[in-house]
């Protein structure tokens, strides 16, 4: 099951709010909102790519993980979309097991965005599964 986003307006920035039936696909669902506030259309191109992030706090895997796929788009040259993810805890250590499809930047229009902030960065479980909130610097 795939999670919903918005982008929500932030003084200079943008936020991005996520909600998802499991804590993977509300990462997920963030990390298609920051491709939202990156590129209005995409096309059908590319080829998927896995990464898997760890980290010692759900926020700070949250950071991580949007930080990785920043650094794919300006190392690959690609940008992420369509992306899925699994979240899991193991031994006090969090790590998301994730994958996009990575279109090449020559194939879009992208806005940047420069970087991820724990600026407002939440994390909530509610009864209908999991919430997220980040500002994205842009």
């Amino acid at each position: 099951m795939t999670g919903a986003f918005a982008l929500r307006d932030h003084t200079a920035d943008v936020g991005v709010e996520a909600s998802g039936e499991t804590l993977g696909d509300a990462f997920a669902a963030c990390a298609n909102g920051m491709t939202a506030a990156m590129c209005d259309r995409i096309p059908d191109a590319g080829k998927q790519f896995n990464l898997t992030v760890r980290a010692e706090g759900r926020e700070a895997l949250l950071f991580d993980y949007l930080d990785c796929l920043i650094y794919e788009r300006d190392v690959r040259n690609v940008l992420p979309v369509d992306s899925e993810a699994t979240v899991h805890e193991d031994a006090g250590e969090w790590a998301v097991r994730a994958s996009a499809r990575g279109v090449p930047l020559d194939r879009v229009h992208a806005r940047e965005v420069k970087a991820v902030t724990y600026s407002e960065m939440s994390i909530e479980e509610t009864n209908s599964g999991w919430h997220v909130y980040v500002v994205l610097d842009v």
